[in-house]
């Protein structure tokens, strides 16, 4: 192993980690996790901490994904206002470190692979859950994380067409506009998130919402909901209705899920879930669990993030990078 220790930037980091590589990377980290015994990740406990002097959200993770991996840690900061700025709301740094000394390996922004890993892991989780002929997509957001979540999909589903919807009307065009461009599919903004939602096969939800933007009565049967912004206790992207209508609640982590996902805690508090009706990722992947079971079931996944996830994708950027001769 190389003693040079790398230092990557965003455009390397978004440059190596394609959508292809991050799915695959996702998949990895997930499955392990699923597979558990000797060969499950190392996964410690992860520290959101809201500041008391602001809106903002400090984070941290930990994990290793395997023995031929080191370990990684994320650092970073949640800043709602960011997205009035038209900036991302995540800024990270991630470290790598060697698996046999423990040595530096790498440096690299944490930003871009938080955004990568993230809309990776939903169209994985789109892949196993949804229909195989789900071809619409509601995205609710329309930020760097709602594009991004648009391009993923189209990588495991024959997507046809988006609806966006976000609170600024110039934002939400903007980004229906683009998308249109760069998928060549059909892309509208819609006035009202229920527009977006209603006849969907598929909803992203990625904002920042501590109230409910997607209700479960607008939901069409067959539907697969997954939401990466109630990721905090406070913070909860779907209504109550969404967990009642759902088949299966799925969730990237359980014991995870059930600390840090505000639709979980809330469902789990008024009785409408127990712990045993969450179903990890991970055991749908491997066929210990299963998700859907029909193709009207509808299906929720909330993720709140895992640091596995981003030991998966700084490895694969770090072998990509190394491959390159950077």
């Amino acid at each position: 192993m190389t003693d040079d220790v790398l230092f990557l930037s965003r455009d390397q980091v978004t440059a190596l980690l394609d959508p292809d590589t991050a799915i695959a990377s996702q998949r990895a980290a997930f499955g392990a996790l699923g597979a558990g015994g000797a060969g499950r990740p190392d996964l410690p406990g992860k520290i959101m901490h809201p500041s008391r002097f602001d809106d903002s959200v400090v984070f941290a993770y930990v994990s290793r994904l395997s023995k031929d991996t080191g370990a990684v840690a994320k650092f970073g900061s949640v800043n709602p206002g960011n997205a009035a700025a038209g900036l991302p709301t995540i800024h990270a740094v991630i470290t790598a470190l060697d698996p046999v000394t423990g040595r530096l390996a790498a440096v690299m922004d944490g930003t871009a692979v938080t955004t990568l890993r993230t809309a990776a892991a939903s169209a994985v989780a789109f892949d196993v859950l949804s229909t195989a002929d789900s071809a619409e997509l509601a995205l609710i957001g329309s930020g760097t994380q709602a594009l991004a979540h648009a391009r993923a999909v189209a990588r495991v589903r024959n997507l046809k067409s988006v609806r966006v919807w976000s609170p600024t009307p110039e934002r939400r065009a903007r980004a229906a506009e683009h998308l249109a461009a760069e998928l060549g599919i059909a892309a509208e903004a819609t006035d009202t998130p229920e527009k977006a939602v209603s006849g969907a096969s598929m909803v992203a939800t990625c904002t920042l919402s501590t109230t409910p933007v997607v209700h479960g009565a607008w939901l069409a049967p067959g539907c697969t909901v997954v939401s990466v912004g109630s990721f905090e206790p406070t913070r909860s992207e779907i209504d109550a209705d969404v967990l009642r209508r759902a088949a299966a609640v799925v969730v990237d982590d359980p014991e995870t899920a059930t600390e840090h996902a505000g639709p979980v805690i809330d469902a789990l508090r008024d009785r409408l879930l127990t712990r045993e009706h969450l179903i990890g990722l991970g055991d749908v992947l491997t066929g210990a669990r299963t998700g859907r079971t029909g193709p009207d079931d509808i299906v929720f996944y909330n993720s709140v993030g895992l640091g596995v996830q981003d030991a998966a994708a700084a490895w694969a950027v770090v072998r990509a990078a190394r491959g390159a001769g950077r």
